[in-house]
């Protein structure tokens, strides 16, 4: 028996203010993420890095990010605490600091691992304060508050060409003046965070439990949580193929620059911000169960073209693949936290951070491959990654809940 999907909703007007300023917020923390793959061409050719060692890197970031979501989400849904978001943010600025002036590897994965605590902090009561400022419109809220977060993600080439190529590595201390701005911004959401807990008696935790106190998770339902958190981590482990890798195949197969290539990952990553808004959006009138699957069924005859085509195709193609496979990106969220109603922070770690974290595995397992084989065999066995979406057919028709 298949479990049913809450819909339910909080009553209240949507706070767009908040929305738009948790956005930024998550724009900005997500910029800092960012700074890492944005500076693995410089890395591997001052520092002599092979494609192991930097998927080290990418796994120290992702890692230490997705194991501490779901603790920090634990905590929060037991003791919402509004004052970690700027906290997390002076985390990622410390981060900062120490990759600027990184005299080895051992210090950048320090470097990365401040950043990784300080968005590990951030997302859970990040994922909260959209919640609570939802009001009806949960899939647009989410919507908006994921496009902050993708487009500082999809800003890693402009990084690449505009700052660490002219200035190298310690480029990254500019960096510092954007997580100062953070710091701000989330200081003003922490303190309507806080007084929208005091002036009312909804808790994200306590609210949700009124009527759910002894609410016993059914087996169905975990199977749907683990499912979600499977096809996450399969999206997360193309994304790393092409997010630290493609670059590299690009100069190689191709013979670009690395301030070239950097054009062709920020049309993929801008594409991913289009495609977030936009499955957001589709997914109340189709179904987010049918949004999963076109994200990923979708993308898999595009992803088998693309190490094939010629580098005029690769823009349209990148493009097309960047909008599909990001067009869950919200959607699974939404959809996790409606089955675990009163959980929004656990979940919400598990999903954005458990299952995104563990797809770093794929960061340094396809760059081990990529150092014994060829590039072109990983990006071959990345374009095979979103068949793993089919076990979406699996999950329950939220569609007859929304209609």
């Amino acid at each position: 028996m298949q479990p049913a999907v809450n819909t339910k909703v909080i009553s209240q007007s949507t706070m767009y203010q908040i929305l738009f300023a948790i956005s930024l917020g998550h724009l900005l923390n997500d910029s800092m993420q960012a700074v890492v793959p944005a500076i693995f061409p410089i890395l591997e050719k001052t520092m002599n890095l092979t494609y192991t060692e930097i998927g080290f890197i990418a796994f120290a970031l992702n890692m230490t990010s997705s194991v501490m979501q779901p603790v920090f989400g634990i905590f929060s849904d037991r003791k919402p605490s509004p004052f970690l978001l700027p906290i997390g943010m002076a985390s990622s600025l410390l981060g900062m600091l120490c990759l600027a002036f990184a005299p080895n590897l051992f210090i950048v994965l320090l470097s990365v691992l401040l950043i990784g605590i300080g968005s590990a902090i951030f997302h859970p009561e990040g994922s909260k304060v959209a919640f609570l400022a939802s009001g009806s419109k949960r899939g647009l809220s989410q919507a908006i508050y994921q496009v902050g977060g993708n487009t500082g993600n999809s800003l890693a080439p402009v990084f690449t060409a505009l700052i660490f190529v002219p200035l190298g590595q310690k480029g990254a201390v500019w960096f510092t003046i954007l997580a100062a701005i953070g710091i701000c911004v989330l200081i003003y959401v922490s303190t309507w965070y806080r007084n929208k807990l005091n002036e009312t008696p909804f808790k994200l935790k306590n609210k949700s439990q009124s009527s759910n106190e002894n609410l016993k998770i059914t087996s169905a339902v975990k199977l749907a949580i683990i499912l979600l958190i499977f096809i996450t981590f399969a999206r997360s482990w193309y994304s790393a193929g092409i997010g630290n890798y493609y670059q590299f195949y690009l100069i190689k197969s191709y013979g670009l620059s690395i301030k070239s290539t950097q054009l062709y990952l920020f049309i993929f990553m801008i594409a991913g911000v289009i495609g977030t808004f936009i499955g957001g959006t589709l997914a109340d009138r189709f179904g987010k169960r049918n949004m999963i699957l076109f994200s990923l069924i979708g993308t898999f005859p595009l992803a088998l073209l693309l190490p094939h085509v010629s580098l005029l195709a690769v823009i349209p193609i990148l493009f097309l693949i960047g909008i599909i496979s990001s067009s869950s990106f919200s959607v699974i969220v939404v959809y996790a936290q409606e089955l675990v109603p009163g959980k929004v922070g656990m979940v919400s770690g598990l999903i954005v951070g458990l299952a995104f974290g563990m797809g770093a595995l794929g960061a340094v397992l396809l760059g081990v491959i990529a150092d014994t084989t060829s590039l072109k065999f990983v990006m071959n066995l990345c374009s095979f990654l979103p068949l793993l979406g089919f076990v979406a057919f699996m999950l329950p028709n939220d569609r007859k809940k929304t209609v």
